[in-house]
């Protein structure tokens, strides 16, 4: 249920959106778009500081920086190896045909964009862990109102590509979901805690190609995302 809410936001914030597109000047889609930047960094520089700052006496120390440069490092080297960003683009331009969209040259860009912001993060994974143990989707309710209106941003900035990303959304929110027996003994608070600060080190390179253009391969970083299960699976048969 959860993951159909939310599904359901991106769909309806991602027409709002495109809606809204059609109807402001191009300036003000160009502001939008630095504006959405600018926000995207700051929500990734946030969430990778709260997962790797903890209290140390009077003060805060830092934690998991080798592991953040390990999964980086690794994640890249993999994801570059698959060349993961060039398949999900080639999902996209599927899909802009299919829609019939060929004129619409920011599809393939908020697709990913968008996939990327709402699909990364601790949200995702502890709400879909959530539903799928006690039917609990409150946490993924609450996400579905924050995924919809990135969406409709996105989307008034982009076009009708980030609606497609429900499409992402759906299979790996719902594959949690419906794993959840079988993933949780892998997940423990900590690797949740270090996926989501890891994550949001991703997401603050979208935002950084929202601001500047294409500058960060973060498809290709996906990987990294793997690393720390991988780690805490050697350490528990160690």
């Amino acid at each position: 249920m959860g993951t159909l809410i939310n599904v359901a936001a991106v769909l309806l914030g991602g027409g709002i959106g495109t809606f809204i597109k059609g109807n402001i000047p191009r300036r003000l889609e160009e502001i939008l778009m630095q504006s959405m930047g600018l926000c995207v960094i700051f929500i990734g520089i946030s969430g990778a500081l709260t997962g790797m700052l903890k209290p140390a006496g009077n003060g805060l120390e830092s934690q998991g920086t080798i592991l953040l440069i390990a999964s980086l490092v690794l994640g890249s080297l993999l994801g570059e190896a698959c060349n993961i960003e060039y398949h999900v683009e080639q999902l996209g331009e599927r899909l802009k045909k299919l829609v019939n969209a060929q004129e619409d040259t920011g599809f393939v860009a908020g697709f990913m964009s968008n996939t990327l912001v709402i699909c990364i993060g601790a949200m995702a994974v502890v709400g879909a862990l959530q539903d799928g143990f006690s039917g609990d989707y409150s946490m993924l309710a609450a996400k579905a109102i924050l995924d919809g209106v990135i969406t409709m941003i996105f989307a008034a900035s982009f076009g009708i590509g980030p609606l497609f990303s429900a499409l992402p959304l759906g299979i790996y929110q719902g594959g949690i979901t419906l794993l959840a027996h079988f993933i949780a003994p892998y997940l423990t608070d900590r690797t949740i805690l270090e996926l989501s600060y890891i994550g949001s080190v991703l997401i603050c390179g979208v935002g950084i190609n929202l601001l500047f253009g294409n500058k960060v391969r973060v498809g290709n970083m996906l990987p990294a995302l793997l690393i720390p299960i991988l780690y805490e699976l050697i350490l528990m048969f160690l």
